[in-house]
């Protein structure tokens, strides 16, 4: 399976850096040819993009999910991939964010798209917009701050920022794993 790594430096506290990367339904603000992604619970996601003039849909498990440090992740059907996604201190008000990818490219188009570098742009690009994004608000837009082993939820907390709700499971303004304001985590 081809893999590409990048990084960028973003201009937030790794704290807040690795809380909006939780809030997976937000991917569509910063990520090209990612339409949604739906978070199921705390672990499963359903990811539609297109790649390569078509719409593609998968399911992703996140296998491993360690606040302020990792997050890590495997389709489990649909287009193949997986990856993960680091978060390093570089300073206190600067983080370094480095994004692995492993893919499977589909058809002679992807094929072709793969072969000359056009995913890698992508990600590159990705990486730039969620700088830009993150950078712009100041702050998260929510996060959650639970821990997964081999794709089990070992703890479960949220934070809440921003206007409204404790960020406890339930409340108004919950950000749970399920990015929703009134969705309950644990479902």
């Amino acid at each position: 399976m081809p893999h590409l790594e990048s990084s960028i430096n973003v201009n937030v506290p790794v704290r807040t850096a690795y809380n909006q990367w939780t809030q997976f339904e937000d991917f569509p603000k910063f990520m090209a040819g990612v339409k949604s992604v739906q978070q199921l619970d705390a672990v499963r996601l359903v990811w539609v993009a297109e790649i390569g003039g078509k719409d593609v849909e998968w399911t992703a498990n996140i296998t491993h999910q360690d606040p302020d440090h990792h997050i890590g992740w495997r389709s489990s059907s649909g287009a193949k991939n997986a990856g993960s996604v680091t978060f390093t201190a570089v300073s206190p008000a600067v983080t370094h964010v480095t994004l692995r990818l492993d893919f499977e490219p589909d058809g002679a188009l992807e094929k072709t798209g793969s072969a000359l570098g056009l995913v890698e742009r992508r990600v590159k690009t990705d990486l730039e917009n969620f700088k830009e994004f993150i950078e712009s608000r100041g702050q998260e837009t929510g996060s959650w701050r639970g821990a997964i082993r081999q794709s089990q939820v070992v703890h479960e907390r949220t934070h809440q920022t921003g206007a409204g709700g404790s960020g406890e499971p339930g409340s108004p303004g919950d950000t749970g794993p399920t990015g929703g304001v009134s969705r309950a985590i644990g479902m």
